[in-house]
């Protein structure tokens, strides 16, 4: 479905970086010929002459509040924060952080680049279309900026992907049915066989675990069975909120890293307070990983990463007596970008 270089990849213009028109702070984009307007007041770009490649900027900024993991979006919850690479802008990232806090006011911390898109079908009628993905970690803030800018919960677009309520419930009843009947309807039975197989490995069917990390895959292979709207379907039988153009695609890669990158680094630092309780802790990676954990596990295994110290201090939680509030300690902020230091993620058992 697509092509994609590594995170840390160079970017190679065919020519030179053409900046596509824009309204209200926006980038513009194409989803395809028959693409209308986009919400939110921008513009079709124009005509871009042979061999220019339209650089776009695209940031995913990742929150968890109230146990919930929220992206902050514009367009009214259909699109990520984004815009073109202009002249001015000395850097990637001097852009992408002038469109951020352009349209959403939201301060842009710390960033790693994600992945770099640059499909022949996400072309700009002649000009090459690449999109340039970064992601963030943060804390959620009141919105401002653009109308439209608002949190969500990135479970909106993926619902099937919280497997601690009803994301299992999704998958068998709604996904599961449709992605079989799809597998049976391929041309030959060799076809049938692989479709099927994809089917069963990627959302973990007849007994097969689930694996939070194929996130991308999941949504790539309702796409390719067209049982997403981006895929030209409007009634689409999957419930998820759809996204302009490849949005949803991009957030669905975030989702995947970030899931994969708690497992090996202490990432969950930037998505806490400087004091918590364990329970809080544990609520922020199940949220982020989309099932439960093993409470008592849990934290034999944090205490045993020695990540975390306590602060002297209690809060009351609800219900409960007093909790413990503890911190990381300074020694592992110092050294979490080295991998071993990690947060478990054992099954509820």
């Amino acid at each position: 479905m697509d092509a994609r270089t590594a995170p840390d990849a160079a970017v190679v213009p065919a020519g030179r970086v053409a900046a596509p028109g824009r309204a209200r702070g926006r980038a513009t984009r194409r989803a395809g010929p028959d693409a209308a307007a986009a919400p939110g007041g921008a513009r079709a770009a124009g005509p871009a002459a042979p061999g220019l490649a339209v650089t776009e900027l695209i940031a995913v900024l990742a929150a968890v509040t109230d146990g919930e993991p929220r992206v902050l979006t514009i367009a009214g919850g259909q699109a990520l924060p984004s815009g073109p690479l202009e002249p001015g802008h000395r850097s990637l990232q001097a852009g992408l952080r002038a469109w951020v806090e352009r349209q959403t006011r939201h301060p842009l911390g710390y960033v790693e680049q994600l992945y770099t898109f640059a499909d022949r079908d996400r072309a700009l009628q002649d000009a090459r279309h690449i999109s340039i993905s970064y992601l963030g970690l943060t804390r959620e803030a009141r919105p401002g900026g653009e109308p439209g800018v608002g949190w969500h919960s990135w479970y909106r677009f993926f619902p099937w992907e919280d497997q601690r309520t009803g994301g299992a419930a999704i998958v068998a009843d709604v996904i599961a049915p449709h992605l079989l009947a799809w597998a049976d309807a391929a041309p030959d039975p060799p076809a049938r066989r692989e479709r099927r197989q994809r089917v069963v490995i990627t959302f973990g069917l007849e007994g097969g675990a689930w694996n939070e990390e194929l996130v991308l895959q999941r949504y790539e292979l309702l796409w390719e069975a067209r049982l997403v709207a981006e895929a030209g379907v409007p009634a689409a039988p999957v419930p998820g909120t759809p996204m302009e153009h490849d949005h949803r695609r991009i957030l669905a890669t975030a989702i995947a890293r970030l899931r994969a990158k708690i497992k090996y680094r202490p990432a969950v630092f930037e998505l806490l307070p400087g004091a918590f309780t364990l329970l809080h802790l544990q609520r922020t990676v199940e949220a982020l990983a989309g099932r439960l954990l093993h409470k008592q596990n849990f934290r034999r295994l944090v205490e045993s990463q020695d990540l975390v110290e306590e602060t002297g201090e209690t809060v009351r939680e609800t219900g409960g007596r007093p909790a413990k509030l503890f911190r990381f300690r300074r020694a592992v902020r110092a050294e979490r970008a080295v991998a071993g230091t990690k947060l478990p993620l054992a099954r509820a058992g």
